[in-house]
């Protein structure tokens, strides 16, 4: 089930908040969890099973840690045992085809007969899920979160359908609080109500827009270097007013149910450098990173040239965790060489001499450039749409351009660069802001009713 339909907007939703207000306090995190269930299960309700076990884990594991450190244990068996139950079934799911793919490959380019195996299936959002349930098991190794008051609530915690799929990654210190107290006011209900509104504007009217000519551009041979880039952009504005969108509904279903969750974007096309891109792109994903992978590899405590390997490192395994293909892993490769790069002069770009609005278009076109990597179907795809970039390419071929294009580019520029966070909106919610954002909402749902299906671009991943 995802957030732009009609089974989410008109049943799901209305059906689920009536049940939620309607019971009493201690019933709430229990119906959190059966409705994230049918929520997660509307497509393959198998797939609950697997979430589940998960979770089953992982509460198993932060009880017994506990217990292990109450008689001056570690208990890191436990540990272990949720690495490896999550991890393997991660590594199962998302790379399981991708290795007996690049295997076949290699038997055939040495004529040797090929593996012939049943593709597996990928469980949408499983990346999410575990990352979350992992954080729970690491913290309280770590003594850094107290371990889980009831199994209900760890279900609610692991399985909570606002941003199941696709994130924020919630760590559960963050939220440990609200699932046994949580506040519940018009006030947040009404922001909750607004920045979902928002985050469906912006899906459906930029990104869905844009993602088709994105589409048609790395679908198309040999573009003219214009309509290349064109593209490009157009695909750059897609995944971030996507994944932004799909963020800021999490963001507001949590709000109307009373949870906070931390925000997942801050202007990242406004950034001056790639590291400071990263502190602004995805930041739940890039702070996991950090605090779960980076800084335990030794982060920059053994030396220099130990830090630049685990930042590289750090990069190739967050491209890798988007999705098995070669792409990802080139796309994460060239994130953590800039970051490399930034870091031999101190943090600071290569331009960091230029004015900030110079930075800022230069950052920009990195960026363009990796999301190249990023959409790509495969290296040679890739290389074949920098040609066109570039004006390398044999022939010249073109878009087809509708006024809806340069209408939805345009709100775009104006919401990048024109305009503060969503987060910074809601605590305004001046009325001018608040109408034209009803009417956006509208058309929204307008548009919903032509369409037959609205994906989220971060659901594969």
């Amino acid at each position: 089930m995802v957030f732009a339909s009609g089974v989410f907007l008109y049943f799901f939703l209305p059906i689920f908040l009536g049940i939620y207000y309607t019971l009493p306090r201690r019933m709430r995190s229990t119906v959190i969890a059966v409705a994230s269930y049918v929520f997660y299960g509307w497509w393959r309700p198998d797939f609950v099973i697997l979430m589940w076990v998960s979770t089953a884990v992982d509460y198993t594991a932060g009880q017994r840690i506990t217990q292990a450190q109450a008689r001056q244990s570690k208990g890191k068996p436990w540990l272990w045992l949720s690495l490896i139950v999550n991890l393997g079934l991660l590594g199962y799911f998302k790379y399981f085809n991708f290795g007996v793919d690049s295997l076949n490959d290699i038997f055939v380019h040495f004529g040797m007969p090929t593996m012939q195996v049943a593709k597996i299936v990928l469980p949408v959002g499983i990346s999410f899920y575990t990352f979350q349930t992992l954080s729970y098991t690491i913290d309280v190794y770590r003594g850094r979160a107290a371990k889980v008051r009831s199994f209900q609530d760890f279900m609610c915690y692991v399985a909570l359908f606002p941003q199941l799929v696709a994130g924020p990654i919630v760590r559960y210190n963050t939220v440990a609080d609200q699932l046994v107290n949580r506040t519940h006011t018009l006030e947040k209900f009404y922001r909750g109500v607004l920045a979902f509104q928002a985050g469906m504007a912006k899906k459906i009217l930029i990104a869905d827009v844009l993602g088709g000519l994105a589409d048609e551009a790395f679908a198309a041979s040999h573009l003219s270097p214009g309509y290349a880039w064109l593209g490009a952009l157009a695909y750059t504005f897609q995944i971030y007013f996507d994944f932004s969108g799909y963020s800021d509904m999490a963001i507001g279903l949590g709000l109307m149910i009373g949870f906070q969750f931390p925000v997942n974007f801050d202007q990242p096309y406004r950034s001056i450098s790639i590291t400071d891109f990263w502190r602004r792109w995805h930041i739940s994903l890039s702070s996991f990173l950090r605090d779960y992978l980076y800084i335990p590899l030794g982060g920059n405590r053994k030396g220099v040239v130990r830090t630049y390997v685990n930042l590289a490192l750090t990069m190739l395994l967050g491209g890798l965790w988007h999705g098995a293909n070669w792409t990802f892993l080139i796309w994460g490769a060239y994130q953590g060489f800039w970051l490399v790069v930034e870091r031999l002069s101190g943090k600071s770009s290569w331009y960091a001499f230029t004015p900030k609005a110079v930075q800022m278009a230069l950052t920009f076109v990195l960026v363009i450039f990796g999301w190249v990597f990023f959409r790509a179907e495969n290296l040679s795809h890739a290389l074949e749409y920098f040609d066109s970039m570039f004006g390398l390419a044999g022939t010249h071929g073109a878009l087809a351009l509708r006024p809806i294009h340069a209408v939805s580019a345009l709100a775009a520029v104006v919401v990048i660069w024109g305009t503060p966070t969503t987060q910074a909106l809601l605590f305004r919610a001046s009325i001018p802001w608040v109408v034209f954002l009803q009417f956006a909402f509208w058309g929204s749902l307008i548009h919903l009713h032509f369409v037959s299906h609205v994906p989220f671009l971060y659901f594969q991943f």
